[in-house]
C-alpha cells in the first residue's frame, strides 16, 4: 500500500507552503493531488468535480506558486458564475497568498461600483476574479489588460452555461493570449462545455473526481411542514425539547443571520451570526467559540458556512430550504462528523414541497415528517429540567442548613406548611419562564391545488429568452402575475429615460438588501420609473436603506406599488415611447445581473413554453 500524498510532496513554492501550514492543511484532496502537479508543470486541465471537493485550492495553490509579484498586470484571471462565488474565490486566493509580499487580488462583478473597480485595476492586481459580464465591460473599456495573462480558470463552467454565460466566456477567451494556461472545472460535461474544451484547451489532462450526493447514514433527517405557526416560534419549540450540543441554522440572506441571532439571544439562547459581511478574523473567532462551548448556535449562510468542521455540531436546521440538493448535502454534512450521530431538521413551506421531493430523489434518502412539539410536550420538558435541578442540588450535598432554619422559622411564624413555601418559591423561580406552556396549535392548511402548484413551479424556475446580443435594445414582454402571497410589487423612481437596465436594479437590490438575485422577481421598466417584485416581509430597515441606494445616479426611493395588477401591461402607466410591434405587450426582465436561476415556464398563446435563461451577470 503506497504512502498517502502530502502537500509537502507537491513542489509548491515556499511562501505557498507556509500559508498552507498556517491554515492547517496537510493532505490534499483527490482533485488537489491530481491537478496541482499538472498546473505546476504549465499544462491545461479539464477537471470534473463538484463544489466542496477542494477545487479552489486545486488551481489557486499551483498558480500562486508561479506568480511574479514584480509584474503589475493581471497574470491570473478566474471566471466565476456568481458574485458570491467570485468573492469566495478571491478570499481563498488572499488566504493562500498570505505569505507572498505585495500580492494583490481583485474581485470584479456586476452591481459593484465601477469607479472603485477602475481605481483598483489602475493600481494593479496579480489575480482578477470576476463574473463574465463585468469582465467583458472592463475589456471593452480597456481598463483590464490581459496582454501578460499567464493562466485562465473557468470555475463551475456548467453553471455559467446554465445561466447563459457561455457565449460571453468564449468572447473573453478570444481576447486572451493564445499562450495562456487554461483550467476548466465543471460538475457535468454537456456538449457546449465539451465544445469549449476542444476549441480553447491545449492537450488538456482530464481529471474526474466522483462525487456522491448521498447523505451519511448516521444523520437523522426530518422536516416540518410550515403552516399555522410562526417559524421562529416553531424553532423555539424545537430548541426547547430537542437535546443538542452545538447547532448550525441555515438561512438564505446575510440580513436574516443577524436578525435571527438577535431574536434567539433575546429568548435566552447563546447564538451568533456568521455571514460574508463579517471579516475573516471575526468569522474565525465565531467558529472557535462554537468549538470551545462558548457558543451553542450559529446562524449562517451557505457561503459563510463552507468548510466548518466542528465535531460538537449535533444538529443542523434548514430554517430556509436550500434551492438545490447539493447545497442541502453540504449543509447537513456539518453534523455527524467523526463518526458521531447527527440530526438535520428542514423547514418546508407548502409551496416548497417540490424542492423537498427533489432533495429526496437526489440523496436517495427519505426525509421523515416531524410533528411540532405541543404545549404539553414543552411543559413536561420544562418540568423535567426544573426537577432535575432540585435533584442535582440535593445530590451535590450542599450546605442547606441556613435555608432549612430560615424556612422552618417562616413556617412556624406564618403557620404555613413546607409544601406551601416550596410552591411559592417554585412559582417565583418560573415567572419569567413558566413551567406550564399553552400554545394555540393551528391545523396545517390544505395543500394547494394543482394549479397553484404549477404556478409555484413557474415562479421557482424563472428564466427568459434573449433574442439578441444588444442588451440595451430589448423590447418589453408581458409579465406574469405571481399568484401567491410571497411576493410584493415595489415601485422605484428610475426608468428607461435614466438609462437604467434591469441588471443595474438587480445588482443594487442584491448588494444592499442581501437578497440573492434568483429571488428578485419581475422587473418592468417604464420611462420615469420601474416596478420590481420582491419577497414579502422585507424589514423597514432594509427598505429605508434601499430608498437611498442609487442607480444611474438616482436614488431608488422604493415604495410599495399601488397601481393595478391585471396580468398584462399597466395601461395607467404605459410607457410613452413607441417600441413598435410587440408580442403581447411588455416584456419581463428578471435577474439579469448577479446570478441566474433555473429556466422558468411561461405561457404563450395558451401553451406552456420553456424559455432559455438569458445571458446575465
Amino acid at each position: 500500500m503506497s504512502e498517502p500524498i502530502m502537500f509537502s510532496d507537491l513542489a509548491l513554492s515556499e511562501p505557498v507552503m507556509r500559508a498552507i501550514q498556517k491554515v492547517g492543511y496537510e493532505q490534499p484532496s483527490p482533485i488537489q493531488a491530481a491537478a496541482i502537479p499538472v498546473l505546476l508543470a504549465g499544462g491545461d486541465i479539464l477537471g470534473m468535480a463538484q463544489t466542496g471537493t477542494g477545487k479552489t485550492a486545486a488551481f489557486a495553490l499551483p498558480l500562486l506558486s508561479r506568480i511574479d509579484t514584480k509584474q503589475a498586470d493581471p497574470q491570473i484571471l478566474v471566471l466565476a458564475p456568481t458574485r458570491e462565488l467570485a468573492i469566495q474565490v478571491a478570499e481563498a486566493f488572499q488566504k493562500y497568498a498570505s505569505e507572498i509580499p505585495g500580492f494583490h487580488v481583485l474581485p470584479i462583478y456586476g452591481g459593484q461600483d465601477m469607479t472603485s473597480q477602475l481605481r483598483s485595476l489602475k493600481r494593479g492586481a496579480h489575480v482578477v476574479v470576476g463574473t463574465p459580464g463585468r469582465v467583458m465591460d472592463h475589456l471593452r473599456r480597456g481598463s483590464l489588460n490581459l496582454n501578460n495573462l499567464k493562466a485562465l480558470v473557468l470555475d463551475e463552467a456548467d453553471e455559467m452555461l446554465r445561466m447563459g454565460f457561455i457565449d460571453d466566456v468564449e468572447w473573453i477567451l478570444e481576447h486572451t493570449p493564445k499562450t495562456r494556461q487554461t483550467a476548466l472545472f465543471s460538475a457535468t460535461m454537456p456538449k457546449e462545455i465539451r465544445h469549449v474544451c476542444n476549441n480553447y484547451l491545449n492537450n488538456a489532462t482530464e481529471i474526474k473526481i466522483a462525487s456522491s450526493q448521498s447523505t451519511d447514514a448516521n444523520i437523522e433527517q426530518v422536516y416540518w411542514m410550515v403552516s399555522g405557526t410562526n417559524k421562529l416560534d416553531a424553532l423555539t419549540r424545537i430548541l426547547e425539547v430537542e437535546p443538542f450540543d452545538g447547532m448550525i441554522i441555515f438561512v438564505r440572506t446575510k440580513t436574516a443571520t443577524v436578525e435571527l441571532a438577535e431574536k434567539l439571544e433575546a429568548r435566552g439562547y447563546s447564538a451568533s451570526a456568521l455571514n460574508g459581511d463579517m471579516n475573516q478574523q471575526l468569522r474565525e473567532r465565531t467558529i472557535e467559540r462554537l468549538k470551545t462551548n462558548k457558543l451553542d448556535i450559529v446562524i449562517a449562510t451557505d457561503v459563510a458556512a463552507r468548510g466548518i468542521d466542528v465535531e460538537r455540531v449535533s444538529h443542523v436546521v434548514n430554517y430556509d430550504i436550500p434551492y438545490d440538493s447539493e447545497a442541502y448535502v453540504h449543509r447537513i454534512g456539518r453534523t455527524g462528523r467523526a463518526g458521531r450521530s447527527g440530526k438535520a431538521i428542514l423547514f418546508v413551506a407548502p409551496r416548497e414541497k417540490r424542492l423537498l421531493y427533489t432533495i429526496e430523489k437526489a440523496t436517495k434518502k427519505p426525509i421523515t415528517l416531524m410533528e411540532l412539539p405541543s404545549g404539553a410536550t414543552v411543559t413536561k420538558h420544562r418540568i423535567d429540567q426544573f426537577t432535575q435541578q432540585i435533584t442535582d442540588t440535593l445530590q451535590a450535598q450542599a450546605d442547606l442548613s441556613f435555608f432549612n432554619d430560615l424556612l422552618a422559622e417562616y413556617s412556624h411564624k406564618n403557620d404555613v406548611s413546607p409544601e406551601q413555601i416550596a410552591s411559592a418559591i417554585a412559582y417565583l423561580l418560573q415567572v419569567e419562564r413558566p413551567l406550564q406552556v399553552k400554545f394555540t396549535d393551528v391545523k396545517p392548511e390544505r395543500e394547494r391545488s394543482s394549479r397553484d402548484d404549477r404556478g409555484s413551479r413557474d415562479r421557482d424556475d424563472r428564466g427568459s429568452r434573449d433574442g439578441g446580443r444588444d442588451r440595451g435594445s430589448r423590447e418589453d414582454r408581458p409579465r406574469r402575475e405571481h399568484n401567491d402571497e410571497n411576493m410584493d410589487r415595489y415601485r422605484i423612481e428610475v426608468g428607461r429615460n435614466h438609462e437604467a437596465r434591469p441588471g443595474d436594479i438587480v445588482g443594487a437590490i442584491a448588494n444592499e438588501a442581501g437578497i440573492e438575485s434568483r429571488f428578485i422577481g419581475h422587473i418592468k421598466l417604464h420611462d420615469e420609473f420601474s416596478t420590481v417584485d420582491l419577497p414579502t416581509g422585507i424589514s423597514k430597515d432594509i427598505l429605508a436603506k434601499l430608498k437611498k441606494v442609487r442607480v444611474r445616479n438616482r436614488p431608488l426611493e422604493i415604495s410599495l406599488d399601488t397601481g393595478p395588477r391585471t396580468g398584462g401591461d399597466d395601461f395607467s402607466r404605459k410607457p410613452k415611447r413607441d417600441f413598435g410591434p410587440r408580442e403581447g405587450g411588455g416584456r419581463d426582465f428578471s435577474n439579469k445581473d448577479g446570478g441566474r436561476d433555473k429556466p422558468r415556464f411561461g405561457e404563450r398563446d395558451g401553451k406552456k413554453t420553456s424559455f432559455r435563461p438569458k445571458k446575465t451577470d
